[in-house]
């Protein structure tokens, strides 16, 4: 049986790959396709079992996550030395260099499907200078603006006081860490990294062009504004930024959007872009999730059937989580609000530990008012005393441990609780 091939290849190159699949008893050509949509429309129809591609200005990181999303072997055919290294930079694991021979160009091909059918290749980040060493934390919770905005700049702010840290926006609905901080809107930021990203062009440089230090230590790469600019930030985009971050940060927190549904396959009969793909990326990478919920009876509810739905995206097991309630208060959660809201996430979620955030909005006001950390204009408040002690308990290497402590029942809420 012939493994049957699509190629999408420019120039005089094509010609010499069409005639090396030709000769070769093992291949047979499927079509030669006049451009990228043609090649990812005949993949995704089945057509071919490899996609042999050259450089194109529009192949990027995305087409080629497109392509291998349709369960196609993706092979790239270099036109020069550079034109390689640019392939490989796309995410492109299976490469046929500019001078290789009909036989050679013959053998890659069948290599690559046989290596991919064994075990299947995910699209790999950008090549790592120096081993990891930082955590990722995305900060996460349901709608209704329970304030992962706040919790996740101030908390930022709070690490970069222990050592370097970046903030990252991926809300695509309402990104807000720019204006939390007092940034001006025009900040390239995020969108302009994603894009070097998507055209295998990510390096460290990068990130540091497009990072603002408001602050010793304190990195932050803002988001878009708008939320029609979400097609900006595609996962195929930010899953290599993840790694590269950390290389330069002992802490990189992540403020995501609420949404975490990935249902675009159920509307679609072709690959669709996914609206929540920037807040799917990073959870995946996260080391720890912080959850944030309010302490409002509505918003609780939220919170129980959000911790239920994240069960679905990311293992509860495999990555350790610490839930945090803001703005609690004894006018909306009664005597003791702060045992009163352990008991109910113990009683409906399981959650054995809570962080709570008291409600203080003269210190939320004025950090607002002027675009500033708590630690800058209200270091002295209660909310963000108990931001830096999430914070302190962030910096503990055994999350593990702490997202699963567990209270004897006869100890009062207060015990139950770390602030």
């Amino acid at each position: 049986m012939t493994l049957a091939v699509l190629i999408a290849v420019r120039g005089a190159r094509e010609a010499a790959v069409a005639a090396a699949i030709g000769s070769d008893s093992r291949l047979t050509m499927a079509r030669r396709c006049a451009d990228l949509p043609e090649a990812l429309a005949a993949a995704a129809a089945g057509i071919g079992a490899v996609v042999v591609v050259s450089e194109h200005p529009r192949l990027d990181r995305n087409t080629v996550a497109a392509l291998g999303a349709t369960g196609a072997t993706v092979v790239g055919v270099a036109l020069s030395e550079d034109s390689h290294d640019h392939l490989g930079a796309l995410g492109i694991v299976h490469l046929v260099a500019a001078d290789a021979t009909p036989a050679q160009i013959a053998d890659t091909i069948v290599d690559a499907h046989r290596q991919s059918e064994s075990e299947p290749t995910p699209l790999p980040p950008p090549p790592v200078m120096r081993p990891r060493r930082g955590t990722t934390i995305a900060v996460w919770g349901p709608t209704g603006a329970p304030g992962r905005t706040t919790v996740a700049v101030n908390l930022a702010a709070e690490l970069a006081a222990h050592g370097p840290a970046f903030l990252v926006d991926v809300d695509t609905h309402g990104g807000a860490v720019a204006q939390a901080l007092g940034i001006v809107d025009e900040a390239p930021g995020l969108a302009a990294v994603a894009r070097a990203s998507l055209h295998g062009a990510l390096d460290d440089a990068t990130v540091v062009q497009h990072a603002l230090v408001p602050s010793p230590n304190f990195h932050v790469l803002t988001g878009v504004t708008r939320a029609d600019r979400w097609p900006e930030l595609p996962p195929a985009a930010l899953d290599p930024l993840w790694p590269v971050l950390a290389r330069h940060a002992d802490a990189v927190v992540v403020d995501c959007g609420f949404g975490i549904e990935s249902d675009e396959s159920l509307q679609y009969d072709t690959r669709a872009p996914q609206r929540h793909g920037a807040t799917l990326s990073a959870l995946a990478a996260a080391d720890l999730i912080v959850v944030v919920g309010s302490a409002e009876p509505l918003s609780m509810q939220r919170l129980v059937n959000a911790l239920a739905a994240l069960d679905h995206v990311s293992d509860r097991g495999a990555v350790p989580r610490m839930v945090v309630v803001n703005r609690v208060r004894a006018s909306v959660v009664g005597p003791y609000p702060r045992g009163a809201v352990a008991d109910a996430l113990s009683r409906y979620a399981g959650v054995e530990r809570v962080w709570t955030l008291p409600y203080d909005p003269r210190a939320g006001d004025n950090a607002a008012l002027l675009g500033q950390t708590l630690a800058e204009c209200a270091p002295r408040s209660a909310l963000r005393k108990a931001i830096a002690g999430l914070a302190a308990a962030c910096l503990v290497k055994e999350h593990s441990t702490l997202a699963s402590a567990s209270h004897p029942a006869q100890e009062s809420p207060g015990v139950r609780l770390a602030v």
